[in-house]
């Protein structure tokens, strides 16, 4: 019955890989691979760069085995261990905006790389538990630094125009990455379990060679407003007065928040469902939901930015708002694995749209003296939706179960979606305004 189980659970990832890959080249012969052409070196350097780190990436997916197995933990303080490494990075990111801002992206990111890969070394050469989290939280703050780094390093050798086709490359990128290193890390976790810091060390640290050879400091002349809009023009003033001074952004915060509470539940609510539905090859099943979830990133990023190159970026989160709300909302009614997959499909579609768009739209309204500062505070909307999704939701499931998650997502997706078409609408009607008047 479980060989059984596993044969249709493969059968079916393989059916999927093979139709969005027909139909990828079936829409588009040739080229939606042009789109990526002609880019700046810099954004074909951070996209390997992502590859390599993300594969790299070994010790925090298995983090709370590694603690509870290998050091002795119980689950109580293993699940605060990896709350702190996950609140870590939100400082670090701040850290990182600021420094990036004032000092370049160049340095920046070579530090705090660099400063990640030193305290995952020393991992692999202690085995005092307390010590051993230290570092870890110390890592994840320089790797929450990094990120809005390389998002401030896009923008600044990218137009307007462009963004997406770089953001979305170093999406796909990151997807590389963490679609071949949990094998790596597996296998390794077993046998050779310094060996998964050591590894993870190595890898920031070819990234960050990569990076220094081939990449010129990208950090913009603050005076020379040239080329760019009014909203890209550098500002004066601290960070908040700057933000407070720009509604719309705060408002898609916002709305992106609701976005996450939906998408959360990917991780949180749906392992849960599957458990109820298919009991013991519950988590089987979901195993098979993040391969399709995977190779829809890795098969449809390119076609999906080539295909939606000319929409304005709230056009397309509306629209990965419906599909956050046809994706999960459906799974109050289905119980089939296929229709999981296809349900995986729709919502992973969905993220897609969201992730590849979200950097332009925050770059496109950003003071470029603020890029790395506003990306910075951009994540932050990640973290609280995320945090959200899991704490809030788990009370509801206490008192509705975990059937009743699915038609409230679909309601905050078509939430989300309703918000993001208001704010698009409402920046629509000053700009025609403004010309009215002009």
């Amino acid at each position: 019955m479980l060989y059984n189980a596993w044969y249709d659970n493969t059968a079916i990832l393989v059916f999927v890989f093979l139709s969005v890959e027909i139909l990828s080249r079936g829409l588009n012969k040739v080229s939606y691979f042009d789109s990526y052409r002609g880019l700046p070196k810099s954004v074909y350097i951070i996209f390997f760069a992502q590859i390599i780190n993300r594969f790299g990436d070994f010790v925090l997916p298995f983090l709370s085995l590694f603690l509870v197995k290998k050091l002795g933990l119980s689950y109580q303080d293993a699940g605060i261990a990896v709350m702190l490494t996950s609140l870590s990075t939100i400082p670090g990111s701040f850290a990182g905006g600021k420094i990036a801002d004032h000092l370049g992206r160049k340095k920046s990111y070579a530090f705090f790389q660099l400063s990640a890969a030193v305290c995952l070394f020393f991992c692999a050469f202690s085995e005092n538990p307390q010590f051993i989290i230290a570092l870890i939280c110390m890592a994840s703050f320089s790797n929450g630094a990094v990120r809005p780094i390389i998002s401030a390093i896009i923008t600044d050798v990218l137009p307007a125009e462009k963004r997406k086709m770089g953001f979305s490359l170093s999406y796909l990128g990151i997807n590389l990455g963490v679609s071949l290193g949990p094998l790596v890390a597996g296998f390794l976790f077993n046998r050779y379990i310094s060996l998964v810091f050591i590894g993870d060390a190595v890898t920031s640290l070819i990234a960050v060679i990569l990076v220094l050879t081939n990449i010129k400091e990208t950090l913009p002349d603050y005076s020379d407003n040239k080329c760019l809009n009014d909203e890209e023009k550098s500002e004066e003033g601290n960070v908040f007065s700057v933000l407070i001074r720009r509604p719309k952004i705060l408002i898609f915060l916002t709305i992106n928040i609701v976005f996450n509470v939906v998408y959360a539940q990917h991780s949180f609510s749906l392992p849960m469902m599957l458990d109820n539905i298919f009991g013991s090859s519950g988590a089987s099943n979901f195993g098979v939901i993040m391969s399709c979830n995977a190779l829809t990133v890795i098969t449809l990023t390119m076609l999906i930015a080539h295909a939606t190159s000319k929409w304005k970026p709230l056009s397309a989160i509306t629209i990965a708002g419906l599909l956050y709300a046809i994706g999960f909302g459906m799974i109050t009614f289905i119980s089939s694995m296929p229709l999981f997959i296809i349900s995986t499909v729709i919502w992973t579609t969905g993220e897609i749209m969201t992730v590849t768009n979200f950097g332009v739209y925050i770059a496109n309204n950003t003071p470029q003296n603020f890029r790395a500062r506003f990306n910075a505070i951009s994540s932050l909307s990640w973290a609280v939706g995320a945090a959200l999704g899991t704490s809030v939701m788990g009370r509801y499931m206490d008192f509705f179960g975990v059937k009743a998650v699915w038609p409230l997502a679909f309601c905050l997706g078509l939430a989300g979606a309703a918000g993001m078409y208001l704010l698009e609408s409402h920046s629509n009607f000053r700009v025609s305004r403004a010309k009215e008047l002009n």
